[in-house]
This record gives structure tokens, C-alpha cells and sequence, in this order.
């Protein structure tokens, strides 16, 4: 790699984790009272597919460590947001599911960040937006692929 390319992959790094950190940032001040980043991310997961996953699932999606995703489940569970239950087919794994308190929690924070979101998108254009996805989809794919 040469020093110009090296230069351009270490900018281009530093651009996504600064626009990472001032993402969390503002959605943590625009998530409903209570609720971070992780349980609603947890949350519109299970909303999204609308089926029960173990916590080691939980865990592999968002590239945290089983105590980690432990603790937000422990969290959602203790608010009423999930349900957890023992898997009838493995007695050694638990089954998580959304609970209606839980996809209420998460259509509130959905319309909380909503407006903020609007606007940072709309600011930069659609076309703008539409030409950034494919490279940070590929870049996405491109990580994963490495773990």
C-alpha cells in the first residue's frame, strides 16, 4: 500500500468513526428517557424479524460478547420489553422474544429519532445518500467477512 493510499484508508476510517460517534451521540439525546442505543437496537431487531433468537444470535449479530448482549437482555427483560424462556429443544439455551411493552418501546423510539434522522438525510440529499449506501454496504460486508 502506498503512502498516499494508506493516508486515504486511515481518513477514511477516522470520517466513520467520528460520524459514528456523533450518530450516538444524537440519538442517545432523542431516545425515550431510559433507553439506550443498545436496547433499541436489540429491540427493532426482534420487531424486525419478528422471531425468537438466543442470546449467542443476539450476540453474533450486533459483534458484541455474549456478556455484553447478556447485560442489555438482563436490562430489557427487568423493564418488560422481552420475554425470555428456556428452549424446549436445548434445556441449555434460552429463546428471546419481543414483548408488546417492548415493540411499544420501540415504535416510540422509532418516532423519537425519526425527525433527527430526517433532517441529517435530508440535509445531505437523496442522491447523495443513495451513492454512499452501496459503499458502506460493501464495506459492512467487507468486515464481517473478517470476523
Amino acid at each position: 500500500m502506498t503512502d498516499e493510499a494508506g493516508a486515504l484508508a486511515v481518513t477514511l476510517f477516522s470520517e466513520i468513526l467520528t460520524a459514528d460517534q456523533l450518530v450516538r451521540n444524537r440519538l442517545s439525546r432523542v431516545l425515550p428517557k431510559g433507553m439506550e442505543i443498545s436496547h433499541f437496537s436489540v429491540l427493532n431487531a426482534l420487531a424486525f424479524t419478528g422471531e425468537e433468537r438466543t442470546p449467542a444470535q443476539l450476540a453474533k449479530t450486533f459483534h458484541v460478547t455474549r456478556g455484553a448482549m447478556s447485560n442489555t437482555l438482563a436490562k430489557l427483560e427487568w423493564a418488560g420489553y422481552i420475554h425470555v424462556r428456556p428452549d424446549w429443544d436445548d434445556a441449555r439455551r434460552k429463546l428471546v422474544s419481543i414483548s408488546p411493552a417492548g415493540r411499544q418501546a420501540r415504535d416510540r423510539a422509532i418516532l423519537s429519532i425519526t425527525p433527527m434522522i430526517r433532517q441529517v438525510v435530508g440535509a445531505l440529499g437523496d442522491e447523495a445518500v443513495r451513492a454512499a449506501l452501496p459503499i458502506l454496504r460493501d464495506l459492512r460486508r467487507r468486515l464481517e467477512a473478517d470476523d
